[in-house]
């Protein structure tokens, strides 16, 4: 085991940043020296509480991917974007790398995005803020926010067969064409995935049909905790249940009654990222990281060309997680865009007032996020709405809606429940992905393309609410998007084949 996997920390207390004071002796009032500029307060506070904290070392020299967008195939871009983010974090991170060598403190190395995840007092931090390479440093600390926890539906309704969430967005109808999802691989990160249960056993990537090789197809960022997984847990698993019950809507079909998944002839791969529901911006960029190129059992020999087509994050960070600045996950998840993989996002469960698309990575422009509606198409009370003010940007959010309300798909240890929240909208859309890349291989690593074929084929809705200036009976608009996703105009858009349409009856 990598020796660096034994230090975590977890803070639980936050200082409000109007409490925190200048450290060091000697420091007159109001006065930060040069390398306490470059210190997010919230790791200073965590120093004064006690000797050692992690935290996050963001370099001043980040990749410019800009010629990864003229290139043709996933495979290229994917290489491409891989190759030159390793190099300059390689390049650029040896002095720091040196120092904190010299120190002795804990650290990992990531390139996702040029950055450094370190464990360290005072003094280590005092010494890497100082190095002209850095240009800021940011906390890690892990507090029970993050996860937008679902409401579970007082009224849970039995099998019978396909469900009507996905019947409402036609889902059924591309089936009829022989699209299922058939050639695509959907990542997942969340709290883990229940590998073996039966409606998702047979869409794993690591899955043969007899047995299971999880190099390349999974992998634990969680390397302290776990829960009842453990850490670094050598094969899929779900400490939480969030991300079984997500993973079902994605994939889902145990070839009987319980036909749950959008996509159930796609496979899956997977990333845990948050500790019994617990997560940080560094366990998230890992998954990223490991997206982007997914690695053997023991993280070494990462391979590009095994990226998946689209990553769905049904959960958000906020500031008390360490992204109050947004920069950090911004980077990442444009790295990732960057190299051809769709990064679908659940919009918040923060209430039904303007601007609570408020934490990454739903607010990013990179992130096709998605609120929820219920099977009527009124928007669930708990969606959250745009512009995005969290970043000064004004951007109109949510992109999509898709069903989130009383969604019922696969829980842990081989059962099924239904659950609510934006958290299970989302994977309908990683899912509707899934299909119109089976549909059109050619639209693989066209992330611009995918997204505009949902957006523009969405059943448009309106309302009353006002938000950023926006009307909400304007097209998008900051409740909506663009509207409800519709499983089967978005295919008729991207059918180059234009095979004849069969039409779909009930029960066909």
């Amino acid at each position: 085991m990598n020796p660096l996997r034994r230090f975590s920390i977890i803070l639980v207390i936050v200082i409000p940043l109007a409490a925190v004071t200048a450290l060091g002796a000697g420091l007159a009032a109001g006065v930060q020296t040069a390398w306490q500029d470059k210190v997010a307060t919230n790791v200073l506070s965590a120093l004064e509480l006690q000797d050692e904290a992690e935290f996050i070392v963001f370099m001043q020299q980040q990749t410019d991917l800009s010629a990864a967008y003229a290139l043709g195939a996933r495979e290229e871009k994917g290489r491409y974007v891989f190759e030159q983010l390793r190099e300059t974090a390689r390049r650029s991170q040896q002095n720091v790398l040196a120092q904190l060598r010299d120190s002795g403190a804990a650290y990992r190395p990531y390139w996702i995005a040029n950055m450094i995840w370190v464990r360290g007092d005072r003094t280590v931090l005092e010494s890497v803020a100082a190095n002209p390479e850095v240009v800021a440093i940011y906390a890690n600390p892990y507090i029970r926010l993050s996860l937008p926890l679902p409401a579970e539906s007082p009224l849970p309704y039995p099998p019978s067969g396909i469900e009507p969430n996905l019947s409402h967005i036609r889902v059924p109808q591309v089936w009829l064409q022989g699209v299922t999802g058939q050639g695509v691989v959907i990542g997942g990160q969340d709290t883990g995935y229940d590998w073996d249960h039966p409606a998702l056993l047979g869409k794993y990537r690591g899955w043969n049909g007899t047995t299971a090789d999880h190099s390349y197809n999974w992998h634990d960022a969680i390397h302290s905790g776990g829960g009842g997984c453990g850490a670094d847990s050598p094969e899929p698993c779900d400490d939480f249940g969030h991300g079984t019950h997500t993973l079902g809507i994605m994939v889902g079909d145990d070839g009987g009654a319980n036909q749950i998944g959008v996509a159930p002839g796609a496979k899956w791969i997977g990333c845990r990222n948050m500790n019994q529901g617990v997560g940080s911006p560094m366990t998230y960029s890992e998954c990223f990281q490991w997206f982007l190129a997914p690695t053997d059992a023991n993280g070494a020999n990462p391979d590009p060309s095994l990226a998946p087509h689209v990553v769905n994050n049904s959960w958000a960070c906020p500031p008390s997680e360490g992204c109050n600045d947004a920069i950090i996950l911004q980077t990442v998840v444009e790295n990732v865009r960057a190299a051809g993989i769709v990064v679908v996002s659940s919009a918040g469960n923060y209430g039904g007032g303007c601007g609570t698309v408020q934490y990454p990575p739903a607010i990013y422009d990179a992130s096709f996020s998605v609120g929820a509606t219920d099977n009527s198409d009124n928007i669930a009370g708990f969606s959250s709405r745009g512009p995005v003010t969290a970043d000064g940007s004004n951007r109109l959010k949510p992109d999509v809606v898709a069903p989130g309300v009383g969604i019922r798909s696969s829980l842990p240890g081989g059962g099924y429940g239904t659950l609510s929240g934006t958290s299970m909208a989302a994977p309908h859309v990683a899912g509707l992905v899934a299909l119109l890349i089976s549909t059109n291989p050619l639209l693989a690593g066209d992330v611009d393309s995918v997204e505009a074929a949902i957006r523009e084929s969405a059943a448009p809705l309106t309302g009353v609410q006002e938000c950023g200036g926006v009307s909400g009976s304007t097209i998008p608009n900051n409740t909506y998007g663009y509207g409800r996703i519709d499983a089967l105009d978005a295919f008729i858009d991207v059918d180059l084949p234009h095979r004849q349409y069969i039409p779909y009856t009930a029960g066909s």
